[in-house]
């Protein structure tokens, strides 16, 4: 289990402790977090590796993977956010797919069901950006720019990631295609808060990310 984590003080903790009794091995990323975050995670239960300098998710999650490769028995990855948004539940059935050996990745995606609430006009620009990913890679996902997911060893293997900031997520699609691994989207519920939301989750965080793709 991989948490990227950014000045997450006052809610990393909780993360780590609602994922352990599932995920007994969470590796913590620190991303030059200045709020004594590292040391929180730590006491929760997780291993904690740092970056001396914030360098974005992109480096976080390549740091994660790299990491957890360093262990030869591990068989598999969750990369799974520091602030709460996501459940734990969804990551083990996707894990649970995974190890049935349905796919060689399991990606998650808030538009397989009803229960993540957005806002039209996010709703619009995520499914925008699914779009735009599936004409550029022929990959037909359904949401192009979700954080949970659930990695098989080889394909976390193959995986090296470029794109320090946000376009990190189109840089994965874009190698998922050119690897080609048998793949699936699980249904997942992505919970907004405003702390959530002030820490990238935003409607203009996603015009972001939608300008990112087409300018790229």
């Amino acid at each position: 289990m991989i948490i990227p984590m950014y000045n997450e003080a006052s809610v990393v903790g909780d993360v780590v402790a609602g994922l352990l009794p599932t995920f007994p091995h969470v590796v913590c990323v620190d991303d030059g977090s200045s709020d004594g975050s590292q040391e929180i995670a730590r006491r929760a239960g997780a291993t904690v590796v740092q970056h001396p300098i914030n360098l974005g998710q992109g480096a976080a999650l390549q740091t994660g993977l790299d990491f957890a490769l360093e262990d030869p028995e591990m068989d598999s990855v969750v990369t799974f956010d520091a602030d709460g948004q996501h459940r734990v539940e969804d990551a083990a059935a996707m894990v649970a797919r995974l190890r049935a050996g349905e796919a060689d990745i399991v990606l998650g995606s808030r538009f397989l069901d009803d229960r993540t609430q957005l806002a039209p006009m996010k709703r619009l620009v995520l499914k925008t950006a699914a779009l735009q990913s599936k004409l550029a890679t022929g990959m037909d996902l359904t949401d192009a720019h979700n954080g949970l997911r659930a990695i098989g060893r080889q394909v976390s293997a193959d995986i090296h990631l470029t794109q320090n900031r946000m376009a990190h997520a189109s840089e994965l699609v874009n190698q998922l295609a050119v690897m080609k691994p048998r793949w699936v989207e699980h249904p997942v519920e992505i919970i907004y808060t405003d702390y959530s939301k002030a820490k990238g989750q935003s409607l203009l965080n996603s015009v972001n990310i939608l300008a990112e793709l087409f300018l790229r």
